[in-house]
């Protein structure tokens, strides 16, 4: 029998969706202090109408002292003064609306800064009302941490508070101090966060570090990584056992769900482990649910050969459960950039896997031109992994450098210094000059979306994989109204594909073979792939 995967679909606007994450500080300046801000990216509609997204996910905008991107709160129902005021953000969630589009938030439920009045408080005294809002715990008797875990940005995961004599937790840095979500009114506060952004109008939120926000409540000392060596990052010898996705972190998760169930059309995705074994518990269960779209990155985890993009496609869909939908993400502002992991010629048929799959889709601000990793002199690194744990090459600065609109100097993003360099080759890859070119990356970028959108087939729930040859992957989608077949050559030499019936070409990666016809077998260029429509 012929494997197939098929999934319950539905009718709520997340499902078929293609979501864009803009990082606020790298998309577009608009007062000159070299860092991006909400009228910048009020300024940039136009071009996010034209790419056909449904949906746009923005990085944190709120108050905060920057030691961690944004990411270190110290007001969750703020925006930050960099990025403009509260009614800025009000305009532009206005005018994405008036287009159509959805507005999804970062929610970041794991930490506050160290500057949030919550833990100002909470480190004040121990008989503090706020103590508890925080993860706190005796020294050893010698004086050492509770135990053996560590950052992620390395050391220990413990930093002692002088004042009260004891340590607090923090899974990243020691200015993010861990809440504890063990503790019913830190709990309520954070869902009325929830709900202070939903009552503005908010679509929903991707939460970051979903699955690290409760720990072990024992505490017992995490064991080593018996594959680490010396070449592994420090932070990273250590087995995550008592530290990341405990059953109870998925319990915090289905009730932040039941928050926004409240509010209705809402999406919950997250930054969740995809791995195999742990994935399908962040979906929660029929009866209580978790994320509806736990952010999988296993295209861009994955070897860039036909066999392994295979087997990470089947262990991924073999893994979504009955209830669950599933959710293909190609890139981020922590993650090397497609066209840097896999060439840029690759990139096209990357992108054209992407949108084809069944699932919802996320892709990041500057991949649509097919933006690389850019470098970032030592003197403007700001990145605090690479600072902290230097030469493995765990900064996230190149991904995060910005956005590039014309062919200029500073790329139209700013006439001031930008916050990181512009990088080079800014003559081929920026927005105005791809908008002219009709194979441009952008170009490819704008067809697969609207093929998404006008494709019953692709808006099915139904893939049936075909067997390839060589450096081929092949599948089938269909639908009631259709059915469409999608090969790509992952390799660079030219390859042949055969399938049974008549075919013409819907869209090919170089955007030349328009409405060609086959029969029974495709010629495929080198690092080409096609989109056909079956007779």
């Amino acid at each position: 029998m012929t494997p197939t995967y098929d999934f319950d679909g539905g009718l709520e606007w997340w499902r078929h969706a293609a979501i864009y994450q803009v990082l606020p500080s790298s998309f577009q300046d608009s007062n000159g202090d070299g860092i991006g801000d909400l009228p910048g990216i009020l300024s940039r509609l136009d071009h996010i109408a034209a790419l056909g997204v449904t949906a746009i996910w923005l990085s944190p905008i709120y108050p905060s002292p920057m030691r961690d991107g944004g990411y270190d709160i110290s007001d969750f129902i703020g925006v930050d003064p960099s990025f403009g005021t509260l009614q800025d953000f009000d305009r532009l969630l206005a005018a994405l609306h008036a287009r159509g589009i959805k507005l999804i938030l970062d929610f970041v439920p794991n930490h506050s800064s160290d500057r949030h009045p919550w833990f100002i408080e909470s480190r004040a005294s121990r008989g503090s009302q706020k103590r508890d809002w925080y993860v706190w715990a005796d020294p050893r008797p010698d004086g050492a941490p509770p135990n053996n875990w560590l950052s992620r940005f390395g050391g220990s995961a413990w930093e002692f508070d002088a004042g009260t004599h004891q340590y607090y937790y923090h899974a990243f840095l020691k200015e993010q101090p861990d809440l504890n979500w063990r503790n019913p009114a830190l709990r309520e506060a954070m869902a009325e966060v929830l709900r202070f952004w939903m009552r503005r109008g908010v679509d929903g939120f991707r939460v970051d570090a979903s699955g690290v926000l409760i720990e072990d409540a024992l505490l017992r000392d995490d064991p080593p990584n018996p594959t680490a060596s010396e070449r592994t990052p420090p932070p990273e010898r250590q087995k995550r056992v008592f530290t990341d996705s405990r059953p109870e972190a998925i319990a915090c998760l289905a009730g932040l769900r039941a928050v926004t169930e409240d509010f209705p059309d809402r999406l919950l995705a997250g930054e969740a482990d995809t791995t195999t074994d742990r994935a399908a518990r962040f979906y929660g269960t029929p009866d209580r649910p978790c994320l509806q779209l736990p952010l999988n990155f296993g295209l861009l985890d994955t070897p860039w050969n036909a066999r392994s993009v295979a087997a990470a496609m089947d262990q991924y869909l073999n893994m979504v459960p009955s209830h669950g939908w599933p959710c293909w993400a190609l890139g981020g502002h922590d993650k090397i950039r497609v066209a840097e992991r896999v060439g840029s010629a690759q990139a096209r048929v990357a992108v054209m896997l992407h949108m084809t799959l069944p699932g919802t889709v996320f892709f990041y601000a500057g991949d649509e031109i097919g933006m690389h990793q850019m470098p970032v002199p030592p003197e403007r690194i700001r990145d605090p992994f690479e600072k902290l744990v230097p030469g493995y090459g765990l900064g996230r600065d190149p991904e995060r450098t910005p956005m590039r609109w014309c062919p200029e100097p500073k790329a139209g993003f700013t006439t001031g210094e930008p916050w990181l360099p512009i990088g080079p080759e800014v003559g081929a890859l920026n927005v105005a000059t791809q908008a002219e070119d009709p194979r441009s990356m952008l170009a490819l970028y704008r067809h697969l979306i609207a093929l998404r959108r006008e494709q019953p087939a692709l808006r099915g729930a139904r893939l049936e994989p075909l067997r390839g040859e060589d450096e081929v992957v092949a599948f089938r989608r269909e639908s009631e109204g259709g059915a469409v077949l999608v090969a790509l050559n992952l390799g660079g030499s030219r390859q042949s594909f055969a399938f049974a019936g008549e075919s013409r070409v819907l869209l090919s990666t170089r955007l030349d073979r328009v409405d060609e016809r086959s029969s029974g077998r495709m010629e495929l260029r080198p690092d080409e792939g096609v989109v056909l429509g079956l007779d």
